[in-house]
């Protein structure tokens, strides 16, 4: 791969179709294609990376797919894919948490902000979810309102929804 290229291609799940963008490093989008702002995001995208896009299946997005199908399948629990992830050091440190969130449970918006020593930021954490390039593989479905509502998730909260429904039933093996 071409350090200057990005390539995106899409996935298909029971929650409707997934942009994947993969870099030489990474996944660095994972986004639902009916998300109104997915030309947007691809555009910040292209200029952050310094890349063009092309649509492309490498080897990386094929990793990607499987997992993303395993997960869907609930044949695993967590991802293990490189992930490329561009944005303010408050950003990546807020998306590094959303990691630490385990399979099956949630915290609240107030609980992530404690959990990075910023009681009085709940507000620039949940903004900074929000800017989460990547769906479900950095899990930010997880994080909920303080009185367990479901709130903010740019997929739709029915996605989100669902997503924490499949989770909370533990994994079956045979």
């Amino acid at each position: 791969m071409i350090e200057n290229t990005i390539y995106k291609s899409y996935i298909t799940t029971p929650i409707g179709e997934l942009l994947a963008c993969v870099s030489s490093h990474g996944v660095c989008m994972l986004d639902f294609y009916d998300n109104e702002q997915t030309e947007i995001e691809l555009d910040k995208l292209k200029k952050c990376f310094q890349a063009s896009i092309v649509e492309e299946k490498t080897p990386l997005f094929l990793e990607l797919e499987k997992q993303i199908k395993a997960y869907f399948s609930k044949e695993i629990t967590e991802f293990n894919l490189p992930l490329d992830l561009r944005g303010t050091d408050f950003q990546q440190r807020v998306w590094e948490s959303l990691l630490n969130i385990p399979y099956g449970k949630t915290i609240s918006y107030k609980e992530q902000a404690i959990t990075l020593g910023n009681i009085k930021g709940i507000r620039a954490v949940a903004s900074a979810n929000g800017m989460n390039p990547v769906a479900i593989i950095v899990p930010c479905h997880r994080v909920i309102g303080q009185n367990g509502s479901l709130i903010g998730y740019a997929g739709g909260l029915w996605r989100k929804k669902f997503l924490l429904e499949l989770e909370s039933n533990q994994l079956i093996l045979y």
